[in-house]
């Protein structure tokens, strides 16, 4: 059982799985990093100086300066602010991936090159082969139907 395990384990299916899971992590950071410390500071400026995170409605009607003094306090909070960062979050990675998807599906849709039509043909006559263009047989000095 173990040898079967090992071998499924190894295959090479499994391992780029399990490199696609740490980058889609790691990409993941990245992506939530550039919400929360670049976009969202402009965003929440330009709508009023408001600060995202700290966007909540408390459950128990006290107010809170922030969401941390409200998780300090323990009052039950609906905190749509990290919401709305977390659904910018998907859409960027989204973004992403369809903007990988679509260069994937380009290079894959790229048209193989055409193959050229013969170069020669055969003289009717004397059936050498002469060039596709010929009007005459370099050989027997027949003319040809022009194709």
């Amino acid at each position: 059982m173990f040898k079967e395990f090992k071998e499924f384990a190894l295959k090479g299916s499994v391992i780029d799985l399990a490199v696609g899971i740490v980058i889609g992590a790691a990409f993941n950071k990245v992506v939530a990093s550039f919400v929360n410390d670049i976009l969202m500071p402009p965003v929440g400026l330009l709508v009023g100086k408001v600060d995202f995170s700290n966007l909540m409605l408390s459950l128990t009607g006290t107010h809170h300066a922030s969401l941390a003094e409200a998780k300090a306090a323990g009052a039950p909070t609906i905190n749509y602010g990290l919401f709305i960062n977390t659904v910018l979050d998907f859409f960027i990675v989204a973004f992403a991936v369809y903007l990988l998807v679509r260069q994937i599906n380009r290079i894959r849709r790229r048209p193989e090159a055409v193959p050229a039509g013969p170069a020669t043909k055969e003289c009717p006559y004397c059936f050498s082969n002469i060039p596709v263009k010929a009007v005459r047989c370099p050989h027997c000095t027949s003319e040809l139907e022009a194709r």
